[in-house]
């Protein structure tokens, strides 16, 4: 009977054995998440990357169709809205019928002529603020 009760006891986690597995697990998270969180946070960086050259090659196709880029004040909305002046528009040029938000849920700027390209598509970053480094720089279709 005594055999029996002592292999019942041996059979599970102690409460002292829990906790030391927790206090484990807390230190490896307080060194991995932060790492863990500037990788996500470089995910949005790289998607607005993405997101301009997407913008970048639709302007070419309605360069194409009308002769010209859109005027500044026309902006992207020039890519599903037919301007008053772009005679050969076939758009939308965008499948959603929406310009897209950056990462941060704010309009891309656009330009154009552009100061350091043909035309600029950017994006302030998650400060919205132009400059910045990390998740606060600009990321625009120069870079």
């Amino acid at each position: 009977m005594q055999h029996q009760h002592r292999q019942r006891r041996q059979r599970g986690f102690t409460l002292m054995e829990l906790l030391v597995v927790l206090a484990i697990l807390g230190l490896l998270m307080s060194l991995v998440g932060p790492r863990v969180l500037n990788q996500l946070g470089g995910a949005k960086s790289k998607t607005a990357g993405i997101q301009i050259k997407d913008l970048e090659q639709t302007l070419e196709m309605y360069k194409l169709d009308v002769g010209r880029f859109p005027s500044t004040s026309e902006g992207l909305e020039a890519l599903v809205r037919k301007p008053a002046n772009a005679a050969g528009w076939n758009g939308p040029y965008l499948k959603s019928n929406e310009v897209p938000l950056d990462p941060w849920n704010r309009e891309y700027h656009y330009k154009y002529p552009g100061e350091k390209a043909e035309v600029d598509i950017f994006t302030y970053g998650q400060n919205g603020v132009p400059g910045g480094e990390g998740e606060d720089a600009d990321v625009g279709n120069w870079r």
